[in-house]
């Protein structure tokens, strides 16, 4: 058979990096060939090869409504005649704008920007020119996005100065920046005793995707908002993955802890690239034009991008949308426990709206050292197995999934009987 996923991806290493434009896409972590896609409707994609499959990555979280929805496509093709980028202001900014504020807590004025990274960046200069201080705090696992102050990874201690965690990441930015355990309380209470006065802001995912499904406990949270306020430092909630995906106010909404801002990506662009930062107006009023700190975008508020967005979030405020994208994720990840057990696997799942964690160890993981202890060997043999059957997870143990409303009661079944069919080839 000619297959042209291995034709495309040896041309590709010819001319891209890697052959891939992000890293996950290809296949390091599991093996194998990179899937190339020509084609996506409702739950489902087709691969060069025409081969069909149910689909859990969701373009990594954007399509909460499938892969072309007609309203979504429609709106999208109705803005782009008036053409594809103004660089100027549009009403649909100002749209945009407004639904942010409204169903966001946190949120009292927004800025769009074009990606989740470029939100997490900007956010955390603005809290840095907020603060008139240098020091930011994340949390080992959490990702968000590839700027310099955010490649770092923890020091040898947990007070010790960050490590850069990529190439070209000068350690005097690095220094600035130090990681934390997720959910770990005291850890959190050591390093804003020794350093409160001189953290400018903590960057956190409230929910964790980045290092497959993680959820916080709620004391953690709590403490972590406490802490901020008592010292000064901005609270800043990484929603790009979260936003709009666990709850239509996001994991603030969910959890009750309000950040003093917000980063949000992904589903407000409806699968085109938007991002946005927000928070208090305090806050934001410190952006230029009307204050010291900088930030511009050429594309920023891309009207054909926004036209997605918009679309988007006016569909998943439909009654019961959550709800029953919340009970179909349930009954995936149930399922799944299910057949793991009958095979005597150690092996655990669990979601939150439309987002579902999978591990290959006895219980859920709360933290980066949990995570790294599952069985990645038995990972990437469940994954092959699932693929050839037409099941499109995320191809690496550490990455959440996602399903969207498109995902009938058919292709839940159908997935939960393909896995039946992988445990019992790993149990063999």
């Amino acid at each position: 058979m000619n297959d042209k996923n291995k034709n495309l991806f040896k041309l590709s290493q010819k001319f891209i990096p890697g052959g891939v434009n992000s890293p996950v896409r290809a296949f390091s972590s599991v093996g194998g060939t990179p899937i190339f896609f020509k084609k996506g409707l409702g739950s489902k994609l087709w691969d060069e090869n025409d081969k069909e499959y149910i689909d859990y990555i969701n373009s990594w979280g954007p399509m909460i409504l499938g892969h072309s929805h007609p309203e979504v496509i429609k709106s999208v093709q109705k803005v782009a005649k008036n053409s594809l980028s103004f660089g100027a202001p549009t009403s649909r900014e100002l749209d945009m704008a407004e639904i942010l504020v409204k169903l966001v807590p946190s949120i009292e004025q927004v800025r769009l920007v074009s990606s989740g990274t470029e939100a997490t960046m900007s956010a955390i200069r603005v809290a840095r020119g907020f603060t008139s201080r240098d020091r930011i705090v994340k949390f080992e696992g959490c990702y968000h996005g590839h700027a310099d102050s955010l490649l770092v990874k923890a020091g040898s201690g947990a007070l010790t100065f960050g490590q850069p965690s990529s190439a070209g990441v000068p350690k005097d930015i690095a220094k600035h920046t130090h990681t934390l355990t997720f959910n770990d309380i005291e850890g959190l209470e050591k390093c804003f005793n020794k350093m409160g006065e001189k953290i400018a802001c903590v960057i956190i995912e409230p929910i964790v995707g980045n290092m497959n499904l993680i959820l916080p406990h709620i004391k953690f949270l709590k403490k972590l908002r406490k802490l901020c306020t008592k010292y000064g430092a901005i609270l800043i909630f990484d929603e790009v993955m979260t936003g709009f995906r666990v709850a239509l106010g996001g994991a603030q909404d969910l959890y009750g802890v309000i950040p003093d801002m917000t980063t949000l990506g992904k589903i407000i662009g409806g699968g085109l690239p938007v991002g946005a930062f927000g928070g208090r107006k305090d806050i934001m009023q410190k952006l230029a034009p009307l204050g010291p700190v900088y930030q511009a975008g050429t594309l920023s508020g891309n009207p054909v991008a926004v036209a997605a967005g918009l679309k988007t979030l006016e569909l998943i405020q439909k009654p019961n949308f959550y709800k029953q994208l919340s009970l179909n994720t349930k009954e995936l990840v149930d399922g799944m426990k299910e057949g793991a057990r009958k095979k005597g696997i150690a092996f655990s799942a669990r979601s939150v709206g439309g987002m579902f964690g999978i591990y290959f160890r006895e219980v859920p993981p709360n933290s980066f050292d949990e995570i790294m202890k599952s069985d990645r060997e038995k990972f990437n043999l469940f994954f092959h197995s699932m693929l050839k059957q037409g099941i499109y997870f995320g191809p690496s143990a550490f990455e959440a999934g996602f399903v969207s409303a498109a995902h009938s009661k058919k292709d839940i079944k159908d997935t939960i009987k393909a896995s039946y069919k992988a445990f019992e080839s790993i149990s063999d």
